[in-house]
């Protein structure tokens, strides 16, 4: 089969012809339709991320049908659409497991870092680690099982609040826009300064205000969620959120967060992290997006062209989501 590979960071992926693999037990083999490109392949290309498997497939958004199960798979079936996420395993028996926090477990596997995603025709996934999905096209999904799916840990983390900041308008909040306001909640964006054409694109999906990072909005925030990897955004939205407000830093890899003033926490303001998600994430995001009628924007790219789509997304050329289709 044919696939892009990650041998050294910095060093472009190459089309290799490699072994078509073959599902364990518990596992199974899916034909991909569709795999988009995160943000954190990007923090793997440059290696942000320091501890890849190599040589290594990317990707972690997939979508595709079940070709082969593995010897004790249960509760899937040939031909089944399914999606794979980041989190490709968890050990079961930590802590963290047993606590109902397996996105902290102990010994994780991750899709398209410690294990093989789906920059390729076909790739294995644990059986237990897979979303059954609808009809509708594979390459509008594929960003739901990232870009989405992340997204909405940082919108529960974030709390039930009104109003909401969103810093860095591409393929996570461009998602948590339609559902926020679906629900009923005020979004404000805030994007590179300057940038108009994603403002005009918050502004059109129901943003109530768009603006720079560098900017305060109109009003205080009820909570704000870091998209874009700068730390330096952490002490502009301190500024943003009111009194008990959170900050919530959405990715896996951010820049240092620079020194502020007591004063800008002050207040019971909290500042959390995201690490991974968790199968109960899936398990209620994934109808609330197709009850919101969330519409992904994305621009399909053929499976050679996958440096273009991180170039692409490093220079943030894109609007919206970057989609490979083998």
């Amino acid at each position: 089969m044919r696939a892009m590979v990650f041998h050294k960071a910095k060093q472009p992926l190459r089309l290799e012809e490699v072994a078509e693999p073959e599902p364990g037990p518990g596992e199974v083999l899916i034909r991909v339709e569709a795999c988009g490109v995160c943000r954190t392949d990007l923090h793997i290309f440059d290696g942000d991320l320091t501890e890849p498997k190599v040589p290594l497939i990317l990707g972690h958004e997939i979508v595709g049908r079940i070709a082969a199960l593995g010897a004790g798979t249960e509760g899937l079936e040939i031909g089944q659409r399914v999606g794979v996420p980041w989190l490709g395993a968890t050990c079961g028996h930590c802590r963290y497991c047993q606590e109902g926090q397996e996105n902290l477990c102990d010994a994780p596997e991750f899709t398209g870092y410690t294990r093989n995603g789906g920059f390729a025709e076909a790739c294995v996934a644990d059986a237990r680690f897979v979303f059954p999905l609808g009809g509708g096209d594979p390459v509008a999904l594929a960003p739901l099982l990232c870009a989405g799916l992340i997204g909405y840990r940082s919108y529960r983390m974030a709390g039930a609040g009104r109003t909401i900041g969103l810093y860095g308008f591409g393929a996570a909040a461009h998602i948590l826009t339609q559902l926020a306001v679906w629900q009923g909640r005020k979004v404000f964006a805030l994007t590179t300064p300057g940038d108009t054409e994603a403002q005009d694109f918050a502004r059109s999906l129901g943003a109530a205000w768009a603006g720079g990072s560098d900017e305060l909005p109109p009003e205080p925030l009820d909570a704000a969620i870091l998209f874009a990897p700068a730390g330096s955004l952490v002490p502009a939205a301190l500024k943003a959120v009111r009194k008990g407000g959170r900050v919530v830093c959405g990715g896996i890899h951010m820049s240092d967060i620079p020194a502020f003033p007591y004063a800008d926490l002050w207040g019971e303001r909290h500042i959390l992290s995201v690490a991974n998600l968790t199968r109960q994430d899936g398990e209620e995001f994934l109808p609330l997006a197709a009850g919101a009628g969330v519409v992904t924007e994305h621009r399909a790219y053929a499976l050679e062209e996958a440096n273009q789509a991180l170039e692409d997304m490093r220079q943030g050329r894109l609007q919206g989501a970057a989609v490979l289709v083998p």
